[in-house]
């Protein structure tokens, strides 16, 4: 859903600073805070998600990491 919200320059500021060195985006920030503040219980008892690739034929390469995307492009541009 997009919001438009009005908030305080220094705070938008402070968040968009710990997004960046969390790595993550802004609007996942913000989520995982309101997530947090609504239902902290939930949030601390939800299980991450872990991708499980799925392969109908074969198997995985070994080493290859499908959530790199640098690494996965390198394999497919047959740079390794």
């Amino acid at each position: 859903m997009k919001t438009t919200l009005v908030l305080d320059d220094r705070l938008m500021r402070r968040a968009k600073r710990l997004a960046l060195d969390r790595g993550m985006t802004l609007t996942a920030l913000i989520e995982t805070a309101l997530a947090e503040y609504i239902d902290p219980v939930a949030v601390a008892t939800a299980t991450p998600y872990r991708f499980e690739p799925i392969v109908r034929s074969g198997q995985p390469m070994p080493g290859v990491d499908p959530a790199d995307r640098d690494q996965l492009y390198e394999i497919m541009e047959g740079r390794r």
